[in-house]
């Protein structure tokens, strides 16, 4: 199958980024379509240009992504599935240098704090970029002989680069959860496991989230995330992004909704989708 022919996923950042590797690791046969920012991966998918999207929701070790809950309502795709992909950090240079060469390191200002005892121990300095894997990228046609890069050792088989050193991250258990999201919902794969996120925005009464919750308590389902942000630049309204264990087709989680949805102006399944293995610590 050519190019030009298979399917397509997009993601944002540069090749070899780690939601790059997210790609790879989900979707292998899929041509994968880097964008600069997670609204022009949204838009991707909408024009045509990409069949489906990974964009990462929340990371281990920093909470949630920021402003990605509040594109998901509205980006018009939906959930279809999970990956997880541990953020291993490799710090890589020019062919031909060597570790004692590197004085100075560029990388992500998130990626940078991750590796901080490793590069004091090394007396490297550090100095941020607007990607990890697009610093790679400018390093690999760049004459800099002292200067490397910390990313994904995707990037630098990509670009040709040399890994000096790998797994230098702090945290050994540093993880970012991915979702897949396709233009249409499919909620007729079923699995052992499923999952079903949603958002909500509770009716304007006295203790409607308290009542909303009750439910899930009662029907013995369980949320594994609930989170709040503000709707339509509104101090009083607000929405929560929800992640709950079952199908929508299970009655307690029929029972659950149902109950959520009286105590509600607005609810939206977002997706119904299959638990990764590496949730549960495979």
């Amino acid at each position: 199958m050519s190019q030009q022919t298979a399917p397509r996923i997009a993601f944002q950042g540069a090749l070899g980024a780690y939601s790059h590797e997210a790609c790879l690791q989900a979707r292998p046969n899929m041509v994968p379509v880097p964008c600069t920012t997670f609204e022009g991966v949204i838009r991707a998918v909408r024009d045509g240009r990409a069949d489906l999207a990974m964009l990462p929701v929340e990371n281990s070790t920093y909470g949630r992504v920021a402003d990605i809950h509040q594109l998901l309502p509205h980006s018009g795709l939906r959930i279809i599935a999970e990956a997880f992909v541990r953020v291993r950090i490799s710090l890589m240079a020019q062919p031909g240098v060597t570790l004692s060469d590197i004085k100075h390191v560029r990388a992500h200002m998130v990626l940078i704090p991750q590796a901080r005892s490793w590069l004091d121990a090394h007396g490297i300095t550090s100095e941020a970029a607007v990607d990890s894997a697009g610093a790679a990228a400018d390093l690999a046609v760049s004459d800099e002989r002292t200067v490397g890069v910390l990313a994904s050792e995707v990037a630098a088989d990509i670009h040709g680069l040399n890994v000096l050193a790998r797994d230098i991250e702090d945290l050994d258990h540093n993880t970012t959860r991915f979702l897949l999201m396709s233009p249409d919902l499919d909620a007729t794969h079923r699995a052992e496991k499923m999952l079903t996120t949603f958002v909500f925005e509770v009716r304007n009464i006295p203790a409607a989230l308290y009542k909303a919750m009750g439910g899930f308590a009662t029907n013995g389902v369980n949320m594994t995330k609930l989170e709040s942000y503000m709707a339509g630049g509104s101090f009083t309204a607000t929405q929560f992004y929800a992640d709950i264990e079952g199908h929508p087709d299970d009655p307690a989680v029929k029972r659950a909704l149902d109950e959520l949805g009286y105590f509600t102006n607005m609810l939206e399944i977002l997706g119904v989708y299959p638990a990764h293995p590496d949730r549960y610590g495979r």
